[in-house]
């Protein structure tokens, strides 16, 4: 059993992707949350407000986690945002991540 964890695991792969979240999703503490929760996963990356009022940011780790955060971003985010939609764009397998952690950006 543990033999077959460590190959389904070994076998995700590392993978990117960049988001956007559309809804309330600023002035609710909407990229804290997101740094927490990114960093429970073990996920490395980036997120910002936009001038649009939306949140974006890159994510980047184990296919697996990422998917778990991808799921996190269009159905939980902070107690009291509102999300409205996530897009996903620019999913891919990568070989080396590009971040050492998982940052706000301003």
């Amino acid at each position: 059993m543990h033999r077959l964890q460590r190959m389904s695991s070994t076998a995700t792969g590392l993978k990117t992707v960049d988001y956007e979240i559309f809804g309330i999703v600023q002035g609710v503490f909407f990229r804290k949350y997101t740094v927490d929760q990114a960093q429970k996963l073990g996920l490395v990356g980036w997120v910002k407000n936009t001038t649009e009022g939306t949140v974006t940011g890159q994510v980047q780790g184990s296919a697996d986690k990422i998917d778990s955060m991808m799921d996190w971003l269009k159905s939980s985010g902070s107690p009291k945002c509102r999300i409205d939609q996530a897009h996903f764009s620019n999913v891919k397998n990568v070989s080396n991540l590009e971040f050492n952690d998982f940052t706000i950006r301003h």
